[in-house]
């Protein structure tokens, strides 16, 4: 990998990191519940898996790891369920913690699934 390639994957990262604020920001927060985190890594596996098989290596370790890698989440969805639960607001932290896994899971699935169908085999 070149210097170049590691200076644009850190660029699309922060790029990432700045969008994750935007859209956890835009979303509402039901009763507490982190669903901004949610939307963010559910939105961000279902880019990732659709992108995959849509881009060349060297573009999708920009896309992928440096957009993407900081769009997503998985220390916040630990800290976030780690405080449902120091609250006693269990029902909420199961739901984050099997919900995000699922659902996130599920969109990587479903984008593989569109972008393989999109190039073929």
């Amino acid at each position: 990998m070149s210097i170049g390639m590691l200076l644009l994957a850190a660029l699309a990262g922060g790029l990432g990191a700045a969008l994750r604020v935007v859209v956890d920001a835009a979303v509402p927060r039901p009763r507490g519940f982190p669903l901004g985190i949610l939307v963010v890594n559910v939105s961000g596996a279902f880019a990732l898996g659709l992108l995959t098989p849509l881009l060349p290596a060297e573009t999708l370790l920009v896309v992928g790891t440096g957009l993407l890698g900081g769009y997503t989440t998985f220390s916040a969805v630990s800290v976030e369920t780690a405080l449902l639960a120091e609250r006693g607001r269990w029902a909420h932290a199961a739901a984050n913690v099997l919900g995000t896994f699922a659902l996130a899971v599920a969109a990587a699935g479903a984008g593989l699934a569109i972008g393989v169908a999109v190039v073929g085999p």
